[in-house]
């Protein structure tokens, strides 16, 4: 298994062939084995060097097991130890269970039921350390971290890539799928930077009909149209030395672009109904879900006074462990007593496609943590399939099956309108079976039956 690849074994035992043929199985199985005659001598490397799991034999010449057990928890040693031993040793090796050995396995032993408790060990090791790195992690946030969470290198560099271009006072592009936090980055780009003093002015292309796009930005002067009773200021002149933050600019009309165009390059604005030139001194940090470059539908001549620097946002899938970094950190605020999640929730996430990215996590992680009855992998279950995604990708086995099993179920009750025994008889299902699937997915039998109440 994956887990096995990498992680490392401190195996100890006095008898050399014995050790030898272990260590050759342990290998075979993917673990990189370092092997150990006495026990002081494991002690004291295992001190310096970081293992994933220990195997000891309970009797060594110079120290027995348990000793060497209690030494290791004394020193802090975190990494789960699991104990050989002999048929007379039993007791001893039940000892070591109480005193927080993982397992003990006794002689002889299945070479592949040795592989299999310390493939076990070691993913449970390394569930439990990351679930405590994470946490060490949230807690020491700070700064820009707090706004950009994550620990993965693709975030790192865009921290980095944020702070340097915040303090450069020139015009940026973010580019990122819908829901990956391109407002975050914008807002972050304006706190660092020497405008942060004033005001950051956002506003989404893509919700303002067509007929008003242009007194939301240049504002108007009172009877410029009917009714407009009284003086607007526009975003441009808002945002006046400070920062304007224009989500999916892709969508502007091409009427506007000349405008904005032309306002960028002169620094005024003149509002609608007015003559008057406004001299404005602005930012601009535009996001688009599409290169503009070459974009059928987007000004070349605006594309390049816009993209003097670039920012790349990843999705959410390709960000690795941050997904349970994000996760943890959501369900935290929503509740600090949020419950922990299984590990089948957390193979469900790493799993899943996130096409709502950061947005999408961050409801499921709140719904969980607000929701004492859903786990994560219900949350996503009950996710309806967008037509345009036939194939279900980047959902889990799991996900589809409790999906196709809740489809099965809602048609058979709408065909017979709810009549319990006619479902069974199709299903084939017993009564309490039915029952207990209906409560799951969350089907009553009243939503079913007709107008008659059959």
């Amino acid at each position: 298994m994956e887990t096995t690849q990498s992680a490392r074994i401190a195996l100890i035992e006095d008898d050399e062939i014995v050790r030898q043929a272990t260590s050759q199985w342990l290998q075979l199985a993917g673990f990189d084995v370092v092997e150990f005659g006495l026990g002081d001598d494991a002690f004291d490397a295992i001190q310096h060097q970081a293992f994933d799991a220990i195997i000891s034999d309970v009797r060594l010449p110079d120290i027995d097991g348990i000793t060497l057990l209690e030494k290791l928890i004394d020193s802090g040693v975190s990494a789960p130890v699991l104990i050989i031993t002999g048929h007379g040793d039993v007791d001893m090796a039940v000892k070591a269970l109480h005193l927080g050995a993982f397992d003990f396995i006794e002689k002889p032993f299945q070479p592949d039921r040795l592989s299999s408790r310390v493939s076990q060990a070691v993913e449970q090791f390394r569930a439990q350390t990351s679930t405590q790195l994470r946490g060490e992690y949230l807690a020491s946030l700070s700064g820009l971290e707090k706004v950009l969470v994550g620990q993965s290198e693709v975030m790192k560099r865009l921290r980095e890539q944020v702070a340097r271009i915040a303090l450069i006072d020139t015009n940026v592009i973010i580019y990122g799928e819908t829901g990956c936090g391109k407002e975050l980055v914008a807002n972050s780009l304006h706190k660092g930077s020497g405008r942060k003093s004033h005001q950051f002015v956002p506003i989404n292309c893509g919700a303002i009909p067509e007929n008003l796009f242009e007194s939301e930005l240049f504002g108007h002067e009172a009877g410029a149209f009917t009714g407009a009773a009284k003086k607007r200021i526009g975003k441009l002149e808002y945002a006046d030395k400070g920062t304007l933050f224009l989500d999916e600019i892709e969508s502007m009309p091409a009427a506007m672009q000349v405008k904005v165009l032309r306002s960028l390059q002169e620094n005024t604005v003149e509002r609608v109904g007015g003559n008057k030139q406004i001299n404005i001194d602005l930012r601009v940090v535009a996001a688009a879900k599409e290169d503009l470059r070459d974009h059928p539908e987007f000004r070349q001549d605006l594309y390049y006074r816009l993209n003097v620097a670039q920012i790349y946002i990843p999705p959410l899938r390709e960000r690795g462990e941050d997904i349970l970094t994000l996760f943890e950190h959501f369900a935290k605020e929503s509740n600090p007593n949020a419950r922990q999640v299984s590990d089948a929730d957390k193979k469900a996430m790493m799993s899943y496609g996130w096409p709502g990215n950061v947005r999408e996590l961050r409801n499921v992680a709140m719904r969980f943590a607000l929701d004492n009855t859903m786990s994560v992998l219900e949350i996503l279950s009950n996710r309806p399939v967008a037509s345009s995604e036939p194939n279900a990708a980047g959902v889990p086995l799991a996900v589809q099956l409790h999906n196709f099993e809740r489809k099965v179920l809602e048609e058979a009750l709408t065909r017979h309108q709810g009549r319990i025994n006619d479902v069974m008889q199709e299903l084939d299902l017993p009564r309490r079976t039915l029952n207990q699937k209906m409560q799951k997915f969350g089907l009553n039998r009243a939503d079913f039956t007709d107008s008659r109440g059959c």
